[in-house]
């Protein structure tokens, strides 16, 4: 992959220290209920705490890695692949041959937007029916069982898009394989006349919660495509945590089990995908809010390139897609990533290219780091290898990536750094005023790292991308992979509804794998390969499983998932597990009457 394409921004290919990393436990105690109210406002009146909780974060131990001077700073990793040819493609296809549909017999099998598709160009289901038949589901005034995953859901809105498409399957003009297919978005992605809220729960007269004029350019593309949002998703507030827990709005569920968080910080997305009401979410990720809870609910996700679907204000968050089929991972992707030409940088990224099939199939594994995982995490990542080795002619090679528990610290200081400043240019002075306990003491905590700091982050990621980039170098079509999270689930505490928690050690655990992705800009999948028995409530939990490609490797991340969906299908024993709560939104749409009737 490094030698066959042109980027600009790349990193030189330069290996980094032979520096391992030490995951000792840290003992800071899970903080819940009063105590965490009494320690939120603790911080907010005594100025020398959130200064003791950042230097026991160890978010200033990166300026004692030596030999660090040397590097260069990276302040945004912007690296982009692109085409000295303008016969090229500016887009890869996404027509309906190219999908074709699961075959019915499948164990656990979930509906996909071409399976929607097919229905209604045969005619036996209409756009209308299915959104009929959802918005009982997923209705605040109706209390649909499914409320808690969506934000708003504008009915009328619902209505006229799914009226227009049934119009132009009648009229035999589809404007392709998303026309009329259900879809949601996360609360913080502009949507026309939607709030994003940022799992936040304003006063209805606060002027800073508004709804949006446009819609975002990957979610304008999937509208353009017929696309049916029937909602916006419900998230973990600000993205500040992953597991999906938000006291001031209700948490989703996991409807693989309830007794257990569906992730996040695109929390409603995982939800809503584990409970078969859409087949394609988008969502956001600076710190796995996509692949996290990919891996809890037991869906696809993939986290893009920095900037490939657009450009957003920060070095580490992205806009992506989650899908209950990597088909649909595949479709969405294309559609999100068509070039906006009133957008300099993310025009400029030339197509991501599918492997070819005589192409060297390359895993990379840090040892050392994928052992940190679970036994049962483990476990399913080492039969998934196996699979992929022996059935689709992959190598694996051992690899080393150095820093990675510094990296992990730089990158978390980092990104409450961006949220601090995102947050204050919003709502000004009562910014911290309008948050929950939790994060009032993230974000406290967060303000307290300076400027020099950044910098010292910001060479820490130099250093991790010329090592990554000697890695591409050294074995060409690298994919670098690890268990998605290192525990089959997040277990729900029947107290965090109240006032929320905040279990620091838990949080650096389960983003173990996912920030290097974030902090170095490169793309990385998740796809569901097994599951795990629970320790509460009823349901297997999913296990997910992670690569992170080349900058601009999307395409090739996307035929993984793609073989790792074959694994789940037909290798893994059992195959797909589906939530007994899933809903049968075909079913249900064809129980609607038509007006035919």
């Amino acid at each position: 992959m490094a030698s066959s394409r042109r980027f600009t921004g790349y990193p030189r290919a330069r290996e980094g220290p032979d520096a391992g990393s030490s995951y000792a436990e840290e003992s800071n105690p899970a903080v819940r209920g009063w105590p965490l109210v009494v320690t939120a406002n603790a911080v907010s009146w005594l100025p020398f705490l959130p200064k003791a909780l950042w230097k026991n974060a160890n978010f200033g131990r990166t300026k004692d890695i030596p030999g660090l001077a040397q590097y260069e700073h990276c302040l945004n990793p912007i690296v982009t692949p692109i085409t000295l040819d303008s016969r090229e493609a500016s887009s890869l296809e996404v027509t309906p041959e190219l999908f074709p549909r699961q075959s019915d017999a499948l164990a656990g099998r979930f509906y996909s937007a071409t399976d929607y598709h097919h229905l209604y160009k045969s005619g036996k289901l209409t756009p209308v029916q299915v959104a009929k038949a959802l918005i009982p589901l997923i209705s605040h005034e109706q209390k649909g069982k499914y409320m808690s995953t969506w934000s708003e859901t504008h009915v009328e809105a619902v209505l006229a898009a799914a009226k227009a498409s049934t119009e132009r399957y009648r009229q035999g003009k589809p404007l392709g394989i998303l026309d009329g297919v259900p879809i949601g978005v996360k609360e913080d992605t502009a949507v026309k006349g939607y709030t994003c809220f940022y799992g936040q729960r304003p006063e209805p007269s606060d002027t800073a919660f508004i709804p949006a004029e446009e819609s975002v350019w990957p979610v304008a593309r999937v509208q353009a495509a017929g696309a049916m949002i029937v909602g916006t998703l419900v998230m973990h507030e600000l993205g500040l945590d992953i597991t999906g827990c938000n006291p001031r709005r209700g948490s989703p569920k996991n409807w693989n089990n309830t007794s257990y968080y569906t992730g996040g910080s695109s929390s409603g997305a995982g939800s809503a995908l584990s409970a078969g009401l859409v087949p394609i979410a988008i969502g956001t990720d600076a710190g796995g809010s996509i692949r996290v809870p990919s891996s809890f609910c037991g869906a696809y996700g993939l986290k893009p390139t920095l900037h490939r679907t657009h450009t957003m204000k920060s070095s580490i968050c992205v806009t992506g897609p989650l899908a209950a089929t990597a088909a649909d991972l595949i479709i969405a992707y294309r559609l999100m990533t068509t070039p906006n030409p009133d957008d300099a940088t993310q025009s400029s990224f030339a197509p991501s290219i599918p492997p070819s099939p005589t192409a060297k199939k390359m895993i990379g594994i840090c040892r050392e780091w994928v052992d940190q995982a679970s036994p049962v995490v483990r476990e399913s990542m080492t039969r998934a290898i196996a699979y992929f080795t022996d059935k689709l002619g992959y190598e694996v090679v051992d690899i080393r990536i150095p820093y990675l528990r510094e990296g992990q610290w730089a990158h978390g200081a980092w990104a409450l750094s961006e949220a601090v400043d995102r947050l204050r240019s919003r709502l000004g002075d009562r910014a911290f005023d309008a948050i929950n306990h939790c994060n009032r003491i993230l974000l406290l905590t967060g303000s307290c790292t300076a400027a020099t700091d950044m910098i010292k982050y910001s060479q820490l990621r130099a250093l991790l991308m010329e090592h990554l980039a000697y890695l591409f170098k050294k074995h060409p079509g690298l994919l670098i992979v690890t268990p998605t999270v290192p525990e089959a689930g997040w277990k729900v505490h029947p107290g965090d509804e109240a006032y929320g928690l905040l279990d620091g050690n838990l949080t650096v655990r389960m983003m173990m794998y996912i920030w290097l992705a974030n902090s170095t800009g490169c793309p990385a999948v998740s796809a569901p390969i097994g599951y795990a028995d629970p320790e509460q409530g009823e349901g297997k939990l999913p296990i997910g499983l992670m690569a992170m490609g080349e900058w601009g490797a999307e395409e090739q991340l996307l035929a993984w998932a793609a073989e790792a969906e074959g694994y789940l299908n037909s290798g893994l024993e059992g195959g797909r597990v589906r939530p007994a709560q899933w809903a049968d939104v075909v079913r249900l749409a064809g129980d609607v009457k038509t007006e035919a009737d």
